[in-house]
């Protein structure tokens, strides 16, 4: 019994018609590919992007040859297996066509018993372009499909928009933060393997029902057997082992077998409890011998999205393990435009971000692609919930057979691929779809029915009904019937009804609020507009200087800069943040400190808004801030740029994250309301602290007062009128410092101000910075002479620090740490920082203003 794997790995490529191959990295694309062999410049530099269009309207092959012996040919079965396929693509084994793909997103398996000899053999991939590929499809509909994000500017393309033809990543063609690179290539591995052995394909663990008593569980086996076979089925786990006598037919079958684990550790997510994994092995053994064999390794939980009428609506929340969870997280991207070049370490940095920045889920968004199985399991391995998106966004798709067809493995595919991993908390249809379709979102150009006839919008609506109310759910509950599907993010219910939308904020469903940003609406509304669960909302900064001079030149750093207008996807986005800074911040004095203002004005967007969602718990159980990460070096929503490197927001997000925080709020009716919001699970009694110090530092006012602390609480804990706080003393000319400590240690702490900061006196400070004693250079102290705004740590090194981005009040210290990017598996490394330098606000605003 044999069997053999070999991995395709040895290719080249060329631009069909070319003479000349060139070496090819796989997995990969043509446009890396192109940019190794020094083809092109650098994609993402100034505006580069824009001369490489024409890639996607070619077609590229790539070609390896490979070496079998005699014993290939002997073996039972032979598989050619393409893990990915960009996208529609045509096999040939030894000059015969074998396969024709038209999917990016599911594997593509294929028979070469008898396509494949002994000796030498060529393995061919054409590619054909998808912009040629789908035109004839778009005349052939004889209207357009809404497609907003899908950018083209050569070719008079701009007008004809073919995205929604090819189950291809959407974000290739261009988003309102990344650029339109269109792909195409073997993006992901290619294994060929033989056997004339038994093998087990796929080993689900199905839960069925989870108690901290017991797991009810069934192992679902897809097995092929190349003969008829007795033996047993023998399935361990954690030292426990289940077996039962199987017979066995020749071919593809199922075999399932019920198993039950007692006294289970169970998977929490972060907060919780431990994300306990179990590490399954499943057997045909048949005497001593065991025929085939698979492993998985998955979390025993049960998870649901609880959907209860009560007097404000339906609620909208997910349960672990009967313990109510609210979501703190961000929306995913797909790291890079290139995914291909993305590392496990790159992975390993941004969920280590989000176990830094205490966050317990991540959305991944429909418009990129399904994730790497490396995503999946170190989200298992920590603890972080993924709401995961089925790859549609902002656009209505076609209808025909061939296209559902294709969604339909595309589903089953990705279903099955991911059930086994405890982190999967929900599948949603679809990105703003239902939304943009009906009504919401007219301040982005949305209500896209309008733009119809009854008949074509009958026949659009119908299509729309079909795939993310029949298709994907009917995918999720034939292959991982334990999880919840949301048809549409954001969505009121679950009816279908064209009729029943999600308005900006409701009392149902989740919400994407953007009248902060798009709308240009202040920041303070954010407190108004509060839904059930909040799954997207945003404010864009630029990245760091570092950042920004990796795709410009000191000519280019001015707003509007055909370089800069270049890295800004949306609209008048850079006017818009200048628009905004207008509003709540001292003027820059020049380009480079607007970089850094406009870090600081994004933080303050979204810790109000978090803080706003936070304390409307248990009415609103769930915030995730747009974006988590960038695909490019760009101005965007992300908290943490192309290259890793944390903003502003990244630092004030894990502040407003913790288990336990405190949150300001100031009434119409003029009340100062503290509010302490705690997902504990248990309850403290706690010490709160107020001082209304002068910007010189003495302490004008104080008052303090105990607090019992309610577990998985918000609460009011303190309230005084503005007038009486201040006591006759000018709001501009004070501070609020706030403490909440319990048993010693302080829960958390902050600074409130009354007016906006553009409202307040900055200086010039003197900054100091101590090494801690005995700390081997590993910590810092840091003071200042006056209230510093925005103090800003910078290393040459690649890190975090403990805190940055903070004020600082004369008289007080901050201690700071600072830990490298980890590599080789780690996640941070403690280091001292290399180049250490501070900064403050006052360092940035004009002059005129100190």
């Amino acid at each position: 019994m044999r069997q053999q794997q070999m991995s395709l790995s040895n290719w080249e490529f060329r631009a069909c018609g070319d003479k000349e191959w060139l070496s090819a990295t796989v997995p990969g694309t043509v446009h890396t590919d192109l940019l190794k062999n020094e083809m092109i410049p650098e994609p993402f530099y100034g505006k580069n992007e824009h001369e490489l269009q024409w890639i996607d309207k070619k077609d590229w092959e790539y070609r390896t040859t490979i070496q079998l012996d005699d014993q290939w040919e002997s073996l039972a079965s032979t598989e050619l297996i393409f893990k990915g396929l960009d996208t529609y693509a045509d096999v040939y084994i030894n000059d015969e066509h074998a396969l024709s793909a038209d999917n990016m997103f599911k594997e593509w398996k294929l028979n070469v018993k008898g396509l494949l000899k002994t000796g030498e053999n060529e393995i061919r991939v054409k590619f054909r372009s998808v912009v040629t590929e789908d035109l004839p499809k778009l005349e052939q509909l004889g209207y357009a499909l809404p497609a907003a994000n899908d950018q083209s500017e050569l070719g008079g393309l701009d007008e004809k928009r073919i995205s929604i033809f090819a189950r291809k990543a959407p974000y290739h063609y261009g988003w309102d933060w990344g650029p339109r690179f269109v792909t195409s290539g073997i993006w992901r591995e290619v294994i060929l393997e033989g056997r004339d052995t038994a093998s087990i394909a796929d080993l689900y663990i199905r839960q069925n029902h989870i108690t901290e008593k017991e797991a009810r569980l069934t192992a679902v086996l897809d097995v092929a057997i190349p003969e008829a076979w007795e033996g047993l089925l023998r399935i361990s786990a954690d030292g426990q082992e289940w077996m039962r006598a199987v017979s066995l037919k020749t071919g593809n079958q199922t075999v399932e077998m019920d198993i039950v684990v007692d006294q289970p550790r169970l998977w929490w997510c972060r907060g919780l409890g431990d994300p306990h994994l179990y590490s399954f092995q499943a057997e045909l053994v048949q005497g001593t011998e065991t025929a085939a064999s698979a492993n998985v390794r998955t979390g025993l939980r049960e998870i649901k999205l609880i959907r209860e009428k009560d007097e404000r609506g339906t609620s909208f929340a997910f349960e672990l393990n009967g313990v109510s969870v609210f979501a703190k997280g961000s929306n995913h991207i797909p790291n890079d435009s290139f995914s291909t070049e993305v590392t496990e370490e790159r992975y390993r940095h941004e969920i280590a971000t989000a176990v830094e920045s205490n966050m317990n889920m991540l959305r991944v968004w429909g418009g990129g692609i399904y994730e790497e199985d490396i995503f999946y399991r170190l989200c298992d391995e920590y603890g972080i919930l993924v709401w995961q998106d089925f790859m549609f966004a902002c656009s209505m798709y076609p209808g025909d057979e061939p296209f559902l067809e294709s969604v339909r493995g595309e589903a089953e595919y990705n279903v099955k691929r991911l059930r086994n991993h405890p982190c999967m908390a929900l599948w949603c249809g679809n990105n703003e779809i239902d939304s943009a379709w009906a009504h919401y979102g007219e301040n982005m150009g949305w209500g896209w029915k309008k733009e119809y006839s009854p008949e074509i919008r009958d026949v659009m609506w119908g299509h729309y009904q079909e795939i993310f109310h029949r298709i994907l759910p009917e995918a999720v509950e034939a292959h991982h019937s334990g999880i919840d599907y949301w048809p549409s993010s954001p969505l009121r219910d679950l009816t279908g009804d064209v009729n029943q939308h999600a308005t900006r904020t409701t009392g149902e469903g989740d919400v994407h609020y953007w009248g902060v940003w798009h709308a240009t609406e202040p920041f303070e509304n954010y407190n108004l507009n509060v839904g059930r669960f909040m799954s997207e909302y945003g404010f864009q900064s630029f990245p760091e200087l570092k950042s920004v001079m990796s795709y410009a030149e000191e000519q280019d750093m001015e707003l509007t800069s055909d370089v800069m207008m270049a890295h800004q996807k949306n609209g008048r986005g850079n006017l818009l943040i200048k628009d905004y800074m207008d509003m709540y911040l001292p003027k820059p004095k020049d380009f480079t400190a607007f970089l850094y203002m406009s870090q600081i004005l994004q933080a303050d967007a979204i810790r109000i808004a978090i803080e706003s969602h936070r304390r409307n718990k248990p009415f609103c159980m769930g915030t995730l801030y747009w974006q988590m990460n960038d695909c490019w070096p760009v101005a965007s929503w992300a908290g943490m740029d192309y290259y890793g490197r944390w903003k502003a927001l990244q630092y004030a997000v894990r502040k407003s994250y913790q288990e336990i925080i405190l949150s300001v709020e100031t009434t119409d009716a003029g009340q100062l309301d503290v509010h302490v919001v705690s997902d504990s699970r248990k309850a403290l009694n706690t010490e709160l602290s107020i001082k209304l110090h002068h910007l010189d530092g003495s302490v004008l006012d104080e008052w303090s007062k105990s607090v019992v602390l309610e577990a998985d609480s918000a609460a009011v804990v303190y309230s005084i009128s503005v007038a009486e706080l201040l006591n006759g003393h000018a709001q501009e000319s004070v501070v609020l410092s706030l403490g909440l400590v319990s048993e010693g240690q302080t829960l958390d702490s902050k600074e409130h101000y009354l007016v906006p900061a553009k409202d307040i006196k900055i200086s010039k400070p003197e900054i100091t910075i101590v090494e801690s004693p005995g700390s081997g250079g590993l910590s810092f102290t840091v003071t200042s002479d006056i209230l510093s705004r925005g103090v800003y740590l910078t290393s040459e090194d690649e890190g975090i620090f403990s805190d940055n981005f903070f004020d600082l009040l004369p008289g007080q210290s901050k201690t700071v740490e600072f830990s490298l990017r980890g590599t080789g598996g780690k996640d941070w490394i403690p280091a001292a920082p290399k180049g250490l330098k501070v900064q403050s606000m006052a360092d940035f605003i004009d002059e005129s203003l100190l």
